[in-house]
């Protein structure tokens, strides 16, 4: 091999390197929950692992991000939605901008934000709990664009405030704003926040859109209130569409697809249930669906080898880990009286944070459940904001504080 060819191939290791350390978005570098980092640690001390450094936070569900050194964490500080940029280091604050909020939960879900923000070619992507979608530069917090979604395109409020977390497409960032006059889903040009293209007239759910080949085409795949419409991400021209949601007005969808191949897995609370659909040149073929192996209420299942991992049932009503084969949808495993939480999987391992607290490290294996680890670490409950992992650094938070474990 010459040395320009070493030197090449050498780059191309170190780029690679460089991306799975990276945790730049909601469910991972590949949108799917999954962590190609390996050598973690394959239990720890009845404590938890090691903490690195931790920080008080404000509140929100908003999962921090993660790219090179730097954390970026979405929270609601008083009166403010602010982006706050930390040294994985120690935590410390390189910088923060804030903008005014009046949201407030008519629930009492917290008032925070919900969506995670996103990173990509220097610029940070959040959106709020009241619809404000902005671009601020990574390297200083610098506004880029900014953009008021509720009010441009008339969107009446949800249950809970806005909490899908935009995908990035080549030049356009998706959201499923819920809009009037066809405003479902909407692109916007990442440079500039300008409407490119909208389709369909879907209101918003709690779930985040992913993008895949599907059928040979390049398709962004979105959960909306409605069901599933799977669309060109240049044009927005609809290639796939399906009605699920509960007969229920008082309901959400809020779990994100799961697709693997050609095949789109939807799950959903409220006597919905679970589908497994397998899209084709032509259109939808349903594989199976039933509301007993996997009726998801917000948490994303994480594939694995023919199965999938994920917590079933309604988060008031005590929900239960369990694993399923995705083909048929036949249960394998289910561990009682787990609850909800955050889920990554890592070298062969189910790194989980439960609402509770608890970071709880499991065998990804469809023979039985089997804990390897399990220790309470957070107290600020519920805990539903998703846990980031980059470079063997796990960062997980409540209402209260952010904390950076070791899993090396």
């Amino acid at each position: 091999m010459t040395g320009s060819r070493i030197l090449t191939a050498l780059a191309c290791v170190m780029a690679a390197a460089a991306a799975a350390a990276d945790w730049p978005q909601f469910l991972g570098p590949t949108r799917n929950g999954v962590s190609t980092e390996t050598g973690l640690k394959a239990t720890w001390p009845k404590d938890g692992p090691p903490v690195v450094w931790q920080k008080d936070v404000g509140d929100g569900f908003s999962g921090p991000v993660v790219v090179g050194d730097r954390v970026i964490l979405f929270h609601r500080v008083g009166d403010e939605e602010v982006v706050e940029c930390l040294s994985t280091a120690d935590g410390t604050t390189k910088w923060k901008k804030g903008y005014p909020t009046s949201y407030h939960d008519a629930f009492g879900k917290g008032d925070g934000p919900r969506a995670t923000p996103l990173i990509a070619d220097g610029r940070i992507y959040t959106l709020g709990a009241e619809g404000i979608l902005q671009c601020l530069k990574l390297e200083d917090g610098d506004k880029v664009w900014r953009k008021d979604l509720h009010k441009d395109y008339q969107v009446q409020p949800g249950f809970f405030g806005v909490a899908t977390s935009p995908l990035l497409e080549g030049d356009r960032l998706l959201v499923n704003v819920g809009g009037a006059n066809g405003a479902g889903i909407v692109a916007f040009g990442k440079d500039d926040g300008k409407e490119l293209w909208k389709a369909d007239d879907h209101d918003a759910s709690y779930s985040s859109p992913v993008a895949a080949d599907l059928a040979g085409k390049r398709q962004a795949v979105f959960f909306t209130r409605e069901g599933l419409i799977s669309l060109d991400p240049a044009d927005g021209a609809v290639r796939y569409s399906k009605h699920w949601r509960s007969r229920m007005d008082a309901s959400v969808n809020a779990a994100s697809p799961v697709v693997v191949g050609d095949q789109i897995f939807l799950t959903a609370c409220y006597g919905t249930g679970a589908v497994l659909l397998r899209a084709k040149p032509d259109g939808l073929e349903q594989v199976w669906s039933n509301d007993k192996s996997m009726s998801c209420h917000y948490g994303t299942p994480i594939y694995k080898d023919g199965y999938l991992y994920g917590f079933d049932g309604r988060q008031e009503e005590g929900a239960r880990l369990r694993c399923i084969e995705m083909k048929s949808g036949d249960v394998k495993w289910t561990e009682e009286g787990f609850g909800c939480g955050s889920m990554i999987l890592a070298d062969g391992k189910l790194i989980i944070l439960t609402e509770n607290g608890d970071l709880v490290l499991a065998k990804a294996a469809p023979e039985k459940y089997e804990e390897l680890a399990r220790a309470t670490v957070l107290q600020s409950r519920p805990l539903r904001a998703p846990i980031a992992l980059a470079d063997g650094k796990l960062y997980g938070r409540d209402g209260r504080k952010l904390v950076c474990w070791n899993l090396k």
